[in-house]
């Protein structure tokens, strides 16, 4: 619950912040003077049940103070925000059946240009090729945090093809990518952990598959004997007979490369019952372990270390700019700092959209044309939320921004432990 605030320091906070962002706001080259007013919808698409609730609230949250901060304007556009869900409860996370309903919806929704999403990558392999092939020249998506690289380059057989049937990208983000994060964590293991054996349990999707894969492949480089790479089934009771055969193994890691919501308090609970706790074994999992207060709350999950594909809110708000303004309206109104380091990157990928909308002629064609049409787009440093020049590759989709956070569980918090340099 939103604790209750004093207006004008929610005022001042994004009053700072629309400041920061005017350039981007207000200008609006390649627009024609006879849609003055129109408006357009973007949305966003992401998982509201479940146990990445929270982290979507949050993101939302920070997506609508953005959008006041720049009176939901874009050039000459005025901006409706519209969010779908993406989950259902009976999955209690993201689902393929929500996706597939929802890639349908933003189709058929005329007025929409443009979708902020989706959370999950195997969401997005699901949407991206139904908005590729929209009426309209095709509908324009841009991820906060899809880090499965086959979207986008590739990775696994036939892709990023298979995700574009008409030959024209649509898809964008404002995240780095899979071969960085699990290649940058199997550094930290064995150059700061000091880790000689490593098990991977994957949750047998397309992003915990893909950061599990890469996380292998860079642990065999750097000299780690990777004991086996097996999913565990989200559906199970507990996982004790699971952690009792990798004991005998005895492996002084454990790579978890998956989501919390598949089940992951009771993963991380069994492997601190049978293996020990996380000084004795080390337990690393990527960002889909981040920004989850269950998790955070396990007394079994201290000591966990954590990697995030980005900058970490704490190093956003200690770097100012726009993001520490934002971040600091944020705190005003709802009380505390968002759940989740994805929120930023939300807004992050809003200002793309919006700048590629002010470009715009104001229709999906256009829309998509500012983005995958050299130059591309570009949000200037002063200007980001993310306290850095962002830049769209008009090829890819793919953005230049490659940070990798390794983050620590402990007293409940997920701190900042240090940046991880991509090589």
């Amino acid at each position: 619950m939103a604790k209750p605030i004093k207006l004008a320091a929610a005022l001042t906070g994004v009053a700072l912040l629309a400041a920061a962002c005017a350039s981007s706001s207000t200008s609006s080259p390649g627009s024609s003077s006879g849609t003055t007013g129109k408006t357009l919808i973007i949305s966003t698409d992401l998982p509201l049940q479940g146990a990445s609730k929270s982290a979507s609230e949050s993101t939302i949250n920070a997506i609508k103070l953005y959008l006041d901060s720049i009176h939901y304007k874009a050039g000459p556009y005025t901006i409706q925000l519209q969010s779908y869900d993406d989950s259902t409860a009976a999955a209690g996370k993201w689902d393929a059946g929500a996706c597939a309903a929802n890639a349908q919806a933003h189709v058929a929704n005329k007025d929409e240009v443009a979708v902020m999403g989706t959370y999950n990558s195997g969401c997005a392999k699901i949407e991206v090729p139904v908005l590729e092939q929209a009426p309209g020249g095709g509908m324009l998506m841009v991820s906060h945090a899809n880090t499965n690289p086959g979207l986008t380059k590739a990775w696994d057989p036939g892709e990023p093809n298979k995700y574009y049937p008409n030959g024209t990208r649509n898809y964008a983000r404002v995240i780095t990518t899979d071969d960085y994060q699990g290649a940058a964590a199997a550094q930290f293991a064995a150059k700061d952990l000091a880790v000689k054996k490593c098990y991977i349990l994957n949750d047998n999707e397309t992003y915990g598959q893909g950061v599990g894969k890469a996380f292998q492949d860079e642990a065999t480089k750097q000299g780690i004997t990777v004991l086996g790479n097996q999913a565990w089934d989200a559906k199970q009771p507990n996982y004790t007979a699971l952690f009792t055969s990798i004991k005998a193994m005895n492996p002084d890691c454990i790579y978890i490369a998956g989501i919390f919501d598949n089940n992951g308090g009771q993963l991380v609970k069994d492997k601190v019952a049978v293996l020990g706790d996380n000084t004795k074994v080390k337990l690393i999992g990527p960002d889909g372990f981040t920004g989850y207060p269950d998790l955070d709350s396990l007394a079994q999950g201290q000591g966990m270390y954590l990697t995030f594909a980005g900058l970490s809110t704490a190093q956003l708000v200690a770097g100012g700019g726009a993001g520490a303004a934002l971040l600091a309206a944020y705190k005003a109104k709802y009380g505390s700092d968002p759940t989740t380091d994805y929120a930023l990157y939300g807004v992050a990928a809003i200002q793309v959209i919006v700048k590629a909308i002010a470009q715009s002629d104001g229709t999906r064609a256009g829309v998509l044309k500012q983005v995958f049409t050299s130059p591309g787009i570009t949000i200037p440093a002063a200007e980001s939320v993310l306290g850095k020049e962002l830049i769209i590759d008009p090829t890819t989709g793919d953005v230049n921004a490659k940070d990798i956070s390794v983050l620590q569980l402990m007293n409940h918090q997920e701190g900042f432990l240090k940046a991880w340099p991509v090589s």
